[in-house]
C-alpha cells in the first residue's frame, strides 16, 4: 500500500496538471465546434480517439528520462529520419488537395512535416546548447539556418507552406533567445531582403507577381484566392459579444466557410462563442504558453531549458499565423490552432511535445526556495 502511494505521489507530482488541462479544455473547445456543424458527427468522432491516443502518448512519454536527447548520434538520427520520411513522401505519398504531404494506411493518415517541427526544435536546443560560449560567432546563424532550410525546401516542395512558415518561424525564434548577435542576423534577412528585390524586378514574371500579391493579400479577390479569408472574417464578426450558440454558427454550419474544421475552427468557434468565448480561448492559451515556459526556466540543462522555449515558439507561431489569416491580416496558410483543429498529426505532435516536457520535469533543477514562494500558478 506504501509502495502504491509513493508511486502515485511521484506520478502526480511528475505532471504539470494545470499545463495538462490547458491543452484538454483547447481540445474540448474543437471538438464543440466540430460536433455542431456535422449530422453524423464524422469529425467529432474521429478526432475523440486521436485525443485519447495523443493522452497516452503524453502520460507514456512523461516517465521518460529524455537526457538521451543531449547525445549528439540521437539527434542525427532523429533528422536523418524526418528527412527520410520527407524524402519518402515523393514517392509513396498521397496528394490531397494539391499537397502530397500524407502517408495513409487505409483510413490512417501520417503527415510527416508537424513531426518535423519538433525534430527541429530537439536539433536547434542540441546545437545552441552546445555553443553558449561562442553564440555570437556568425557561423552559428548560418549552419542552425542550414538545418532549418533543409527542412524547409524538403516541406515547401510538397507543396505545404504553412508548415514551412512555422518551420521558419521556430528557426527565427530560437536564433533570438539563444543569444546569437542581432546584428548578424539583421545582416542575413537584409540579403534575403535584397535578393527577393532583385527577383521582383529582373525575374519573376507578370503572372507571379500576381500570385504573390494574391497571397500577401487574399482579400483583394474576395471571389477567387480570398474567399475563405473573407468568409472567416464573417464568421468572427458576426460572433458578436455572446455568439451565437453550438450549433447555430450559420457561416460554417451552412458551408459558407470552408475547412472549419482546421484552418478556419478559429472563426467557426468565434461565431458560436462570440467575443467572451474567445477571451477565454485566450486565457487558456496563456496559461498554456505560461506553464511551458515556466517549466522550461528550470531545465536542467541549457538542452532542456532551449527546448521548452522552441516548444512555446512553435505553439506561438501557430496561434499567431492561424489567427492573422481568420481575422484577414495575414495571408491564408493553412496553418492549424494547437489542440483544438481537427488533424491526427498534429494533435498527436503537440502531446509528444508535452509529454517531452514533462520528462524533463522529472529532473529538472529545482527552483530556489524564494522563487517557489513567488509561484502562483501551477505545482
Amino acid at each position: 500500500m506504501d509502495l502504491l502511494l509513493t508511486y502515485l505521489k511521484k506520478f502526480f507530482a511528475r505532471i504539470d496538471w494545470l499545463l495538462f488541462a490547458s491543452a484538454i479544455l483547447l481540445s474540448f473547445a474543437g471538438m464543440a465546434t466540430m460536433n455542431s456543424f456535422s449530422g453524423d458527427s464524422y469529425f467529432f468522432q474521429r478526432q475523440v480517439w486521436v485525443l485519447i491516443f495523443s493522452v497516452f502518448v503524453f502520460f507514456v512519454l512523461s516517465f521518460f528520462d529524455f537526457r538521451f536527447l543531449r547525445k549528439t548520434g540521437v539527434v542525427v538520427g532523429i533528422f536523418l529520419g524526418i528527412l527520410s520520411l520527407l524524402f519518402l513522401l515523393f514517392a509513396v505519398g498521397t496528394i490531397s488537395k494539391g499537397a502530397q504531404s500524407w502517408f495513409r494506411l487505409g483510413s490512417l493518415s501520417l503527415q510527416p512535416a508537424e513531426f518535423a517541427k519538433l525534430a527541429l526544435i530537439i536539433l536547434l536546443s542540441k546545437y545552441f546548447s552546445r555553443r553558449h560560449i561562442e553564440i555570437a560567432n556568425i557561423r552559428h546563424i548560418l549552419v542552425s539556418g542550414l538545418y532549418a532550410f533543409i527542412l524547409f525546401i524538403f516541406v515547401a516542395l510538397q507543396p505545404d507552406f504553412g508548415s514551412a512558415v512555422i518551420i521558419f518561424c521556430i528557426w527565427l525564434g530560437m536564433v533570438l533567445v539563444s543569444g546569437l548577435s542581432k546584428k548578424h542576423l539583421l545582416a542575413v534577412v537584409a540579403v534575403g531582403v535584397i535578393a527577393f528585390a532583385i527577383l521582383w524586378v529582373g525575374v519573376f514574371q507578370p503572372y507571379q507577381k500576381h500570385r504573390i500579391v494574391n497571397f500577401i493579400n487574399p482579400l483583394a479577390d474576395i471571389r477567387g484566392t480570398g474567399y475563405n479569408a473573407y468568409q472567416a472574417m464573417i464568421a468572427v464578426g458576426s460572433g458578436q459579444i455572446m455568439g451565437k450558440g453550438i450549433g447555430y454558427g450559420t457561416q460554417s454550419k451552412l458551408q459558407f466557410l470552408p475547412e472549419y474544421q482546421t484552418d478556419f475552427i478559429f472563426a467557426a468557434f468565434a461565431e458560436e462563442w462570440g467575443f467572451v468565448g474567445v477571451i477565454v480561448f485566450f486565457i487558456i492559451l496563456s496559461v498554456l504558453i505560461f506553464r511551458i515556459l515556466s517549466n522550461s526556466i528550470h531545465g536542467a540543462t541549457n538542452f532542456e531549458v532551449l527546448f521548452g522555449l522552441g516548444l512555446a515558439i512553435y505553439f506561438i507561431a501557430h496561434i499567431l499565423i492561424n489567427i492573422g489569416m481568420n481575422i484577414g491580416i495575414m495571408p491564408v496558410t493553412g496553418v492549424t490552432v494547437p489542440f483544438m483543429s481537427y488533424g491526427g498529426s498534429h494533435m498527436l505532435t503537440e502531446f509528444i511535445g508535452l509529454g517531452i516536457l514533462m520528462g524533463m520535469r522529472g529532473y529538472r533543477r529545482m527552483a530556489h526556495k524564494d522563487s517557489i514562494k513567488n509561484e502562483i500558478v501551477g505545482i
